[in-house]
C-alpha cells in the first residue's frame, strides 16, 4: 500500500510499547535488569586502573556473572530441542569464556563500543577501498591503516610519527625497520624528552 503502512506488517509495530512490553519474556527482562547492573559497576569504574578495575570486577560483577551463568544453564534446560529460541540461547553459554574473561583482566571493556568507534573511520571510508587498483596495493593500505590507528594506542601523534617515518625510510636498513613502528619510534624520544625536574 503506498504511502501508508503495509497491513502484512507484524502486529508488534503496530501495538503500542507497553503492550509489547507486557509480552516480552520474564526471562528477558531478568537478563537485561542483570546487564544494567553490569553496566552501572563498569561506569563506576571507568577511568581507574586496570588492577583496581579487576579487584571491583571480582567482587562486585563475578557474583553477578556467575548467577547470570547458572541462570542461563537452568532455562536451557527446560526447553525442547525444537525450540526457536534454544539457537539463540546458546550462544553465550558457548562463548562465555571470553565473555567473563574480563573479570581477571582490567583492560577489557566489557562492550565493544571503543572497537566499533575505531572501525567507524574504516567503514566511513571503506568506499575508497575499492579504488586500490590491486590485491597488492589494498595490502599496503591496510598495513598502513593498522599502523597509524596504532599511533593513539601508543601515545604517538599519527601526523609527527608518519612524517618522520617517510623521512627515514628509504635510507634506514631493513634490519633496523622495526625501529619504525610506533611503539619502537617512541622510545628514543621518550628518552630525549627532559622531565619536569629537568627542565626545571
Amino acid at each position: 500500500m503506498r504511502g501508508g503502512a503495509s497491513s502484512s506488517w507484524p502486529i508488534s509495530r503496530r501495538t503500542p510499547g507497553k503492550a509489547r512490553a507486557n509480552r516480552v519474556s520474564p526471562i528477558a527482562l531478568e537478563a537485561v535488569r542483570r546487564l544494567d547492573t553490569l553496566f552501572e559497576i563498569e561506569r563506576a569504574i571507568s577511568g581507574r586502573s586496570a588492577d583496581e578495575r579487576r579487584a571491583v570486577r571480582q567482587e562486585a560483577s563475578k557474583p553477578l556473572l556467575d548467577d547470570m551463568h547458572a541462570s542461563l544453564l537452568r532455562e536451557r534446560e527446560t526447553l525442547a530441542r525444537s525450540s526457536e529460541i534454544l539457537k539463540p540461547m546458546n550462544y553465550m553459554p558457548r562463548r562465555w569464556a571470553d565473555f567473563a574473561r574480563l573479570l581477571d583482566d582490567g583492560r577489557i571493556c566489557l562492550s565493544n563500543n571503543a572497537a566499533e568507534r575505531a572501525l567507524r573511520g574504516i567503514a566511513l571510508g571503506r568506499r575508497n577501498g575499492t579504488f586500490a587498483g590491486s590485491l597488492r596495493g589494498a595490502d599496503r593500505a591496510a598495513i598502513m591503516l593498522t599502523m597509524i590507528t596504532t599511533c593513539p594506542l601508543n601515545d604517538v601523534d599519527p601526523k609527527a610519527w608518519l612524517s618522520d617515518v617517510l623521512a627515514r625510510i628509504a635510507d634506514l636498513p631493513a634490519s633496523r625497520l622495526h625501529e619504525l613502528l610506533p611503539w619502537e619510534w617512541k622510545l628514543p624520544r621518550q628518552v630525549d624528552e627532559p622531565t619536569d625536574q629537568q627542565a626545571a
